[in-house]
């Protein structure tokens, strides 16, 4: 149980506050430290100036005891010693003491110097891990949220719409094609009939006589050459006007 309820409170715990908690709490003691120094500081020269006045006594009474020896008054010197002695001890016991206030007052310096390096170190190290819990934190519910999600069921549905997007596609794509299939054979009714008349008309230039041939000199008289030129030129000419009335072409004009 106590493992438990240790564990609970680790996780309810919040970096953030328990390190603002902690330098609270650090700083307090710095303040109480203080106090104590400054009070061990302030017997130890309160203690001084006891001994110093002990001392100033016992110096004092000696001189009595002196002056009572001078004067011929023995026992008055007697009792000028015995005062001078009680101060003389108290100063050696202010002193003593002395000693040990100066011994803690120096222990309580030390640890007030290093109550306030740590402080100054968590100071610097508070901002750093505080970034640091925020950066942890963020990510942990990043992961979380991530976590939460089915990467299957994503990707499967990923794959659904890119099917669904194909059949669309074909579909489109088919229609496409039968309103073109339509669209190229009214064309080619309309187109139809051109391309009958100019079969029949390429079947009655066929079936048409042969151009007459020019009647050539008789090869026993003697031909000449310009006139053979003339007439090599007509038949070619001839040859030439029936192949574009078999072509359905407009004639040739001459120059």
């Amino acid at each position: 149980m106590r493992a438990n309820t240790n564990d609970l409170m680790s996780r309810a715990e919040d970096p953030a506050k328990i390190l603002d908690q902690s330098l609270m709490d650090m700083q307090a003691e710095l303040v109480k430290l203080r106090q104590a120094v400054a009070t061990a500081v302030a017997s130890q020269k309160r203690i001084e100036r006891q001994a110093s006045q002990a001392r100033v006594q016992a110096d004092h009474w000696y001189g009595r005891a002196q002056l009572a020896l001078k004067g011929g008054d023995e026992d008055l010197a007697r009792q000028a010693l015995s005062q001078r002695k009680t101060h003389e001890e108290t100063a050696q016991a202010l002193s003593r003491q002395l000693e040990s206030q100066a011994g803690q007052v120096d222990v309580l310096k030390r640890s007030l110097l290093k109550l306030e390096g740590q402080i100054a170190q968590a100071k610097t190290r508070k901002d750093t891990l505080k970034a640091r819990a925020q950066a942890a934190q963020a990510q942990k519910q990043l992961e979380g949220a991530v976590s939460g999600i089915s990467t299957d069921s994503a990707m499967a549905a990923f794959e659904r719409m890119e099917e669904k997007v194909e059949s669309l596609e074909a579909e489109t794509a088919a229609i496409g094609e039968l309103a073109g299939d339509n669209l190229e054979a009214r064309f080619e009714a309309m187109e139809g009939s051109d391309v009958d008349d100019e079969l029949a008309a390429l079947k009655a230039s066929s079936m048409a006589p042969a151009p007459a041939l020019p009647v050539l000199p008789d090869s026993n008289t003697t031909a000449n050459p310009r006139q053979e030129v003339q007439v090599e030129q007509v038949q070619v000419d001839d040859e030439l006007a029936a192949l574009r009335r078999s072509m359905n072409l407009p004639p040739q004009l001459n120059p």
